[in-house]
């Protein structure tokens, strides 16, 4: 059975990694931690399931870290992930934990960067690679990326990248790599396209699933309300003045209504800019920043943002469209409530989507309260109960 610890000190790590711990104010470590990174830190292959937002960076962070040899001059670990937000997220936070390490060079590859700009970067014989499949296949095949000494691979949100169309791509990387080389899945869902790759990769694999449950479960309140797609702008300023928000996430379907919801707001003087998948990586990236250093309040965005953006304090989110999808539903809310705080999610609907919410209520296993604006434009909830906000409030669950 696996090591499971209480704290980082009991890894014993390196003193340089355990200073970076303490700056970035991590003194405990997480359930995924607990049971990933001691069979991780011995060299086993772990797959490991657990929602987003629970730490599973540090979780195959350390190790990567940790097991670094400075006598190496290639590339030792590999990230690969399915979108350019989470490969940027997820390169920014290695680098934090590899602060007081600098001889560890650590490079994000993905596509709408200039790839001579990566290529450059690649020159400096960087140790860990974080990286999208496409991108990372590409620099493969012009020679400029050599997998042959990798003694780690993780495939961070799998179950994503191969429902994307990804998994060619993840093969001809994983066989570029070493035999022996250690595997890491991690995902929020296991499904039959993460189970294959497991099963043709991974040998005598460490199985984890961590429940978001309890304290560990994100504390967000879920509400749904009723409005017509016209009247949808006014009720989203409506929220936003009563519940004065400093800092919120819509989501859109489609990457049209994000511009021109993103623009209808701006008219009427809110502090907002969009993200989606049109706009140049550049621009992204600085609109990312923006949000993140609070230059602006509102972030109207479509699916493409929501397994990339990792900011604690955003208050809500709001669902402008139903996701297409319930697992996108769970990563779009899961914006809100980081870092232990308090969160809220407001799903706009009509009366056609009631068999849709209910689904997202039983899938979620979470309750979801009706609620309605009264003439002042504050939110009101139609059970009778008071509007406070809070997930403790309850509300009878959706019935299945």
């Amino acid at each position: 059975m696996a090591q499971v610890l209480n704290g980082f000190e009991e890894l014993e790590l390196r003193p340089e990694l355990m200073r970076a711990l303490a700056d970035m104010g991590f003194s405990q470590a997480t359930p995924i931690q607990e049971r990933a990174i001691p069979p991780l830190l011995e060299g086993r292959d772990v797959i490991a399931k657990a929602p987003t937002g629970t730490g599973k960076t540090c979780s195959f962070g350390i190790p990567l870290l940790e097991c670094f040899r400075p006598d190496c001059h290639d590339v030792q670990g590999i990230v690969v992930c399915p979108t350019r937000e989470l490969c940027i997220q997820i390169a920014e936070d290695l680098k934090l934990l590899a602060t007081y390490t600098p001889e560890i060079h650590i490079v994000a590859l993905y596509g709408g960067q200039s790839i001579q700009r990566q290529i450059t970067a690649l020159k400096k014989e960087p140790h860990i690679i974080v990286a999208t499949p496409g991108r990372l296949l590409d620099h493969m095949n012009r020679g400029t990326v050599w997998l042959g000494n990798v003694y780690t691979a993780v495939l961070d949100e799998a179950d994503e990248m191969l429902k994307m169309g990804f998994i060619r791509d993840v093969r001809k990387i994983l066989n570029a790599t070493p035999s022996d080389t250690q595997v890491a899945l991690f995902s929020a869902t296991i499904s039959r396209e993460v189970m294959d790759v497991a099963w043709e990769y991974q040998h005598d694999a460490v199985e984890i699933t961590v429940e978001a449950k309890g304290e560990d479960r994100p504390n967000i309140a879920q509400y749904s309300l009723e409005a017509a797609m016209g009247d949808r702008v006014d009720r989203i300023c409506s929220l936003l003045a009563a519940l004065e928000l400093k800092r919120s996430m819509i989501f859109c379907n489609r990457k049209s209504t994000v511009a021109w919801l993103a623009k209808q707001l701006q008219k009427r003087g809110l502090s907002v800019d969009c993200l989606h998948g049109d706009i140049p990586q550049g621009q992204r990236n600085r609109v990312m920043e923006g949000f993140r250093k609070g230059r602006f309040e509102i972030l109207v965005a479509t699916d493409v943002a929501a397994r990339g953006i990792d900011v604690d304090d955003v208050e809500a989110v709001f669902n402008y469209d139903i996701p297409e999808e319930n697992e996108y539903y769970l990563h779009r809310i899961g914006r809100t409530g980081r870092a232990k705080r308090h969160g809220m999610a407001i799903t706009f609907v009509t009366d056609m989507d009631q068999f849709r919410m209910r689904d997202i209520c039983k899938y979620t296993r979470s309750d979801i309260v009706a609620i309605t604006l009264d003439e002042q434009g504050q939110p009101v909830r139609t059970d009778g109960e008071p509007f406070t906000g809070s997930v403790q409030t309850g509300g009878e669950r959706c019935e299945s």
